[in-house]
């Protein structure tokens, strides 16, 4: 089985359960599954997976929350070229910035030399039933270009 692993950063608890949401479609998709808050791990815990996701809110005016710092410097310095990768978050459109640390870890991942395996998803605040739609098609297209990349 193929294993994803899904660090996340959520003040609220919106982005947790966006991460819950996709680890759940994936195990449905006979993936292993390693979800972790990210102040408990390193970039370095991607390399042995085939799937690489980061859920993030974004703080403030379009700043990267403090807890997920560590994690997005360490993920400039990998090399990760094979691996798939997905990005998704929340955010609030009330900010100029919405979802902006999700396009800087989609920026991150590409300078390792991942693979986007989706296009990233920004969910406005706590996901209502067509972000969940659209968290379950997310899930698919990761788990589809993890097979052609195998």
């Amino acid at each position: 089985m193929p294993l994803a692993k899904i660090f996340y950063a959520s003040l609220t608890g919106n982005t947790e359960e966006i991460a819950d949401i996709i680890a759940e479609s994936l195990e449905d998709l006979d993936f292993d599954v390693e979800i972790e808050e990210c102040s408990n791990v390193s970039a370095s815990d991607f390399e042995d997976a085939d799937l690489c996701v980061v859920a993030t809110y974004t703080y403030g005016d379009g700043d990267l929350p403090d807890e997920i710092v560590d994690l997005y410097d360490d993920l400039l310095e990998m090399d990760l070229s094979g691996k798939v990768f997905g990005v998704c978050g929340s955010g609030d459109t009330f900010y100029d910035y919405f979802c902006k640390s999700v396009d800087d870890f989609e920026q991150a991942f590409l300078k390792t030399g991942a693979i986007k395996g989706a296009d990233s998803v920004k969910v406005e605040l706590n996901a209502e039933d067509e972000d969940i739609d659209d968290l379950e098609e997310f899930a698919k297209q990761l788990a589809k270009s993890v097979e052609e990349n195998a």
